[in-house]
């Protein structure tokens, strides 16, 4: 039967997500393309605070600084996320904190930290943004602002690593779906949606275009955090019909609990916007009226 697919049906058959041991450790693409996401992301923030220095006035070495607060934040949220919600063995974990982020296994083989969730790692990102920049005495969203700009891209690398390393997968095509039959994966014998790489494409491109063009409108200055969390958590909710549900938790009637995260996560984006467009609105009557007023004892 295998041979009526076509290579790219196939392509788990004849690829390794390991791309390479050393030392007896597995290093899997998934890693490789996750140092990569970061390393991309800082270029990004870099070379933005390059060309619009007024947008976003923050310094290199600050922008460094904060990237390995950010990382650590994000690495321990959507670490300690992921067990909180998607862990069957969550309550073990609790018991037993220190083996949230053990590398090994029971008999001592290393297999890194698995088991990720984005939305933990955004809550983890947000607590150490706060505690840094009352640490650094500087002000959060112009620093969010940078941080919605430079993340889309660069979230491509982490779909694409999701893909790499045969996992989340996406959810059984439908015989009678012409399209799906073609871009669909054999996953254990069954033809399975891409839905990795379509996430990369809504959740890393698309994104990155609707950031870009809200930068360009002044209401929105200091509220690019906002138009990223509305517009990630609708791709999200719209590439979750494409992707398997986990397993353990399943549907929560007709939703995931991916779904659900992202409606809060649409939710909280929607008051970031709000509150950043009535301050800019309010700052922008005040500058009116003093212009105003130096206008009238100038004369």
């Amino acid at each position: 039967m295998i041979e009526h697919y076509s290579f790219w049906n196939t392509i788990y058959m004849h690829f390794d997500p390991v791309a390479f041991n050393i030392f007896g450790i597995s290093v899997h693409w998934y890693g490789i393309a996750y140092v990569c996401a970061l390393v991309f992301a800082l270029f990004v923030a870099h070379f933005f605070i390059r060309i619009n220095p007024a947008r976003f006035p923050i310094s290199k070495q600050l922008l460094d600084s904060y990237f390995i607060w950010a990382e650590i934040g994000v690495i321990i949220g959507a670490r300690i996320g992921y067990v909180l919600i998607y862990d069957p063995d969550r309550f073990w974990y609790l018991a037993h904190p220190l083996e949230i982020f053990n590398p090994f296994d029971i008999d001592g083989k290393f297999i890194g930290i698995r088991g990720m969730s984005f939305h933990g790692g955004v809550i983890g990102f947000l607590l150490v943004s706060y505690v840094f920049i009352k640490a650094k005495r500087v002000a959060l969203l112009p620093l969010l602002d940078l941080v919605a700009i430079s993340v889309p891209l660069a979230y491509i690398f982490g779909r694409v690593g999701n893909f790499l390393n045969h996992e989340l997968f996406g959810r059984v095509v439908s015989e009678t779906d012409a399209f799906g039959q073609k871009v669909g994966i054999l996953v254990d014998g069954v033809l399975r949606y891409p839905s990795q790489l379509l996430e990369a494409i809504l959740e890393g491109l698309v994104v990155f275009v609707i950031i870009i063009i809200s930068s360009r409108v002044k209401l929105l200055t200091n509220a690019l955090i906002g138009v990223y969390g509305v517009s990630y958590g609708l791709m999200r909710f719209v590439a979750e019909y494409w992707r398997e549900p986990d397993p353990q938790l399943g549907l929560f009637g007709s939703l995931s609990m991916g779904q659900i995260l992202s409606l809060i996560m649409i939710i909280l984006g929607v008051l970031v916007i709000i509150y950043a467009m009535q301050n800019n609105l309010r700052n922008n009557s005040q500058n009116n009226l003093q212009g105003v007023r130096n206008a009238s004892s100038k004369s």
